[in-house]
């Protein structure tokens, strides 16, 4: 099936980070028995470029369809008007401690401006993951960003281990099938040994295939590639747009390059405060009160296809469809079954958006009548997985570059001991959370940090937008990014709505706050509310 702008949208917004059990990495612990090499993410001062990098020339050329990693599909349209889309390879140090060593290539992309006599500059943006390719993610949202090519050229980059950057790479197609189908919330010492040992085998390929990469691909490295790209863009100071895990790195750029920020948005946050343990909690809670929220208006509405008068109602019996499903899958694509994982997947990927909500609505209908295909291509979006089998490389990258940075390990007792109050957070995705825990358990790359510092005085205002119903970087992480940034720093801005994400959402209020003070220089009042 031909997936539709709106579940493209969800998909893309979906690798938020630490989003699922295949992703997730959390606290405390051992390291799953294996040696772990250090990370590099602090070795280096955060302006240790050699001159030949930083004085590059980039060669702008027509862009090429997305590869595989990038998550496939056919070349970027013109934007309005007729502007071509233009790629090109900038070169950065593998290591920054090395920075006259070796070199990799990230992936670029721009549009210019449309009005040079009144160009910026360059505004970068990362729409998150960690994971999500910005070189096949900004042509997808091109006019939604079209306000601002007014004054800037619209710039996006695959980070270090993603797409055509050197991309990470683990299982392949057949083994990805296998693991996305495997039963993320086992229930017994049998199901427990096999997850772990699927873990365990995910992890070894991780390291045979991109050992060498592995201790070089975490955010603060990501940060200091940003600073070399504005320096070859030609700029003096970066202006940037960050989505999701893109306000984390856009926080720890800030902390690393306070006097080098420009004009800065940070669009559903990250709560840089929490540790891995808390930021899964968190999600189990947001993405709960979407079901809430969802089940809720299904229950008011008298052509709503599910059953239940409540949203409690209907909830219990979504949770009765899972229990189902645990025990016998329904067909799904091809040859492919809807699992009870599968379809927990698919029902996270939908609750990303208020316009996916009627597809979620229908994929539970059918999925009751055996027919489990819809449910199944919404997790396919959310796993990266195209119509052709291929999947990106998007599941693998967030996990090298989460287990990069934190330092957190669950072992399989500590995680046993969270799961109550995962299943308090959420009935429908608390052991699916709490079962990620593990992900980083026996990771090859020791972390860099509990938390990320973001503090960053002296720097330009950071308008900081929280999304009160986002369920993957709930609210409350808006106003924690605000506090750490620094008084005068973080500008809190408020979107009293649903999905992840506000700029997107439809509000008039948050675009002309945001397009205010990227384009115009109005930073607005901090704690503006927009409805």
């Amino acid at each position: 099936m031909r997936t539709s702008p709106a579940l493209r949208a969800a998909a893309l917004a979906a690798t938020a980070t630490v989003l699922l059990p295949l992703t997730a990495c959390s606290d405390d612990g051992d390291d799953g028995g294996t040696g772990s090499r250090p990370s590099t993410a602090s070795t280096a001062s955060p302006t240790a470029t050699s001159k030949e990098l930083s004085s590059q020339k980039l060669d702008w050329q027509p862009c090429p369809a997305p590869s595989t990693a990038q998550g496939s599909g056919t070349a970027p349209t013109p934007l309005p008007g007729g502007a071509a889309w233009q790629c090109s390879f900038m070169d950065v140090p593998l290591d920054y401690a090395d920075p006259d060593g070796r070199t990799i290539e990230l992936a670029l992309i721009r549009a210019p401006a449309r009005n040079q006599d009144r160009r910026i500059g360059s505004l970068v943006f990362n729409f998150g993951g960690p994971g999500a390719s910005g070189v096949a993610t900004l042509p997808s949202f091109g006019t939604d960003y079209d306000s601002l090519r007014t004054r800037y050229d619209l710039v996006s980059f695959d980070p270090r281990g993603v797409g055509r950057s050197e991309a990470v790479q683990c299982a392949d197609d057949a083994e990805l099938d296998a693991r996305y189908e495997q039963d993320g919330t086992p229930d017994d010492a049998e199901e427990e040994k096999q997850f772990a040992e699927d873990q365990k085998s995910y992890i070894a390929a991780c390291e045979e295939n991109s050992g060498d990469e592995l201790p070089f691909v975490g955010t603060t490295n990501a940060a200091r590639d940003m600073d070399l790209l504005r320096q070859v863009l030609g700029d003096d100071k970066l202006n940037y747009f960050g989505i999701s895990y893109g306000t984390e790195l856009g926080g720890v750029y800030a902390h690393l390059y306070p006097r080098n920020v420009g004009r800065a948005v940070l669009d559903a946050v990250v709560d840089p405060t929490e540790n891995s343990l808390e930021s899964s909690l968190g999600q189990a809670e947001g993405f709960q009160l979407a079901l809430d929220n969802f089940t809720a208006d299904c229950a008011e509405r008298d052509d709503c296809k599910l059953p239940g008068a409540t949203s409690k109602e209907v909830q219990e019996w979504i949770a009765g469809l899972l229990a189902k499903l645990e025990k016998k899958p329904v067909p799904g694509l091809g040859e492919r079954e809807l699992t009870q994982t599968q379809a927990t997947t698919g029902i996270a990927s939908a609750l990303y958006s208020e316009e996916t909500w009627p597809l979620l609505e229908q994929g539970l209908d059918e999925a009751d009548g055996d027919n489990g295909g819809l449910l199944l291509a919404l997790a396919d979006s959310l796993n990266g997985r195209s119509e052709d089998g291929h999947y990106d490389n998007s599941n693998a990258a967030n996990t090298a570059i989460n287990c990069a940075d934190s330092k957190e390990r669950f072992s399989l007792e500590q995680t046993r001991k969270a799961l109550p109050e995962f299943r308090e957070a959420s009935p429908v995705f608390g052991d699916y959370l709490g079962w990620g825990l593990m992900a980083c358990t026996g990771w090859p790359v020791a972390g860099a940090w509990d938390t990320p510092d973001v503090s960053a005085p002296g720097s330009a205002p950071i308008l900081v937008i929280g999304n009160t119903g986002d369920p993957a970087t709930p609210y409350a992480g808006a106003k924690a990014m605000a506090a750490e940034l620094g008084k005068g720093v973080g500008i809190e801005l408020t979107y009293k709505g649903e999905g992840h994400g506000a700029y997107n959402s439809g509000s008039t209020c948050v675009q002309r706050a945001v397009d205010g003070y990227l384009l115009e220089g109005k930073v607005p009042k901090s704690g503006t509310v927009c409805e």
